[in-house]
Order: C-alpha cells, then structure tokens, then sequence
C-alpha cells in the first residue's frame, strides 16, 4: 500500500509530510489526502515509489 510506503519513507529521512508531497508530486497536500483516503492514479503511484527510489540513492551516494 503506498501510504504505508511514504510512512515508512518520511520516517527514515525525517522528512515533512508537505515537503514530501510538494517534491514527488507538486501538492503538498498529496500525504494528508492519501491518509484520508484518496486513491492515487497508477502513474501518480509509479512517480512517487520512482521519487523514493532516486531520494534514497542519492542520499546514500553522500
């Protein structure tokens, strides 16, 4: 589930909520929506795990 996802991911980088969604995809409203039950579009769910996965990589590459 992809909420629980970008739990799991602003945990590990200490991240806020609207930043998050302000970087993967524009609405820094994305997170709050999501945890009051919207469903994203499969690409919307494509860009933000594809946003996680080049965070991550550059985070370990410093």
């Amino acid at each position: 589930m992809l909420i629980r996802r970008i739990e799991k991911f602003l945990r590990e980088t200490d991240m806020p909520a609207t930043k998050f969604g302000r970087l993967a995809t524009h609405d820094p409203r994305f997170v709050l929506d999501l945890r009051n039950g919207r469903m994203p579009r499969t690409g919307t769910e494509q860009r933000v795990d594809g946003f996680m996965t080049t965070y991550r990589e550059a985070q370990h590459a410093r």
